[in-house]
């Protein structure tokens, strides 16, 4: 199998309220994990994961991005101004041009937002990636087509025609149809207790495996398994597939990539005496694995 290289490519960061992304956790329990500021929000990660295979290179999510508006920027924290993801691959000596595949776990704005190019007043947004193939699942598709007024807010309306007028787009029916576009050493998963038809890359080589989170394990603090955002469609179900999951994963000694933790890129997981899964041998935000 040939040796894959895994990165992580941070986009840009954003703040949002704590109890809403840990849930019925209390805030001074959560607050040990992620520090609030004066408004009650924490800063989070919207980092992307590239899988550079030399001659192919596939790019997970593409982050929140740069082309909120200005008074929408400032409601969902926004901190940079600037397309962040470009200026990281751009320290990869990569070009969005140069991306041959973009997987899409989902299509919330804080992890499909990245395909689009930054806010300029009076001008429409343009979709980037020229030449890539876009990857999403069917259910995932038809959720942003049709979002539940639940969460409306989360998707962004001028994706999905642009998205469609590209000619790239592919849409996968099942994980194992997704298998068949991707080829060898790719496996997927689709969840549903986050938001329906959630897909997650499970990329392997000869050194190796990683899981691409998304929004199932946020980051470090979410490991441990009652832990659940109050973004989550169903968190019970959401509880059940990480537990479905973890075996397999800690078995494999799989790294599992987080797309939101500010200070931790991915790490592998330990299980003690009682059950309770953690984190371990977390990396830090910049990573760069050879599997």
């Amino acid at each position: 199998m040939t040796a894959l290289t895994v990165v992580s490519i941070e986009g840009n960061r954003q703040r949002l309220d704590g109890g809403a992304m840990f849930g019925n956790v209390p805030r001074a329990l959560w607050s040990r994990w992620l520090v609030p500021d004066e408004a009650s929000r924490v800063e989070l990660s919207c980092r992307a994961m590239l899988l550079d295979h030399g001659d192919k290179k596939v790019l997970c999510e593409t982050g929140i991005g740069a082309f909120f508006e200005p008074k929408l920027k400032e409601r969902y924290g926004v901190v940079e101004t600037e397309h962040v993801l470009l200026r990281s691959l751009a320290a990869r000596g990569l070009e969005h041009s140069d991306i041959d595949v973009v997987v899409l776990s989902h299509l919330h704005f804080d992890h499909a937002g990245g395909l689009l190019t930054e806010y300029r007043a009076g001008r429409a947004l343009e979709l980037l990636f020229p030449r890539a193939r876009f990857v999403v699942g069917r259910t995932a598709w038809e959720r942003a087509r049709h979002p539940h007024p639940r969460d409306r807010a989360s998707f962004i309306a001028e994706l999905v025609p642009l998205l469609e007028a590209s000619g790239r787009l592919t849409i996968v029916g099942s994980a194992a149809e997704a298998e068949g576009v991707l080829g060898d050493g790719y496996r997927f998963v689709e969840t549903e207790g986050h938001t329906p038809g959630m897909l997650h890359a499970w990329v392997s080589g000869s050194a190796g495996s990683v899981f691409f989170c998304a929004d199932l394990v946020p980051g470090s603090a979410w490991v441990h398994l009652p832990i659940t955002m109050g973004y989550d469609r169903y968190p019970e179900r959401l509880i059940d597939e990480k537990a479905d999951l973890y075996q397999k994963l800690l078995e494999q000694r799989a790294w599992l990539f987080f797309t939101h933790d500010p200070a931790c890129a991915a790490a592998r997981l330990r299980r003690d005496d009682a059950g309770r899964y953690a984190a371990a041998e977390a990396s830090g935000p910049d990573l760069c694995l050879t599997l």
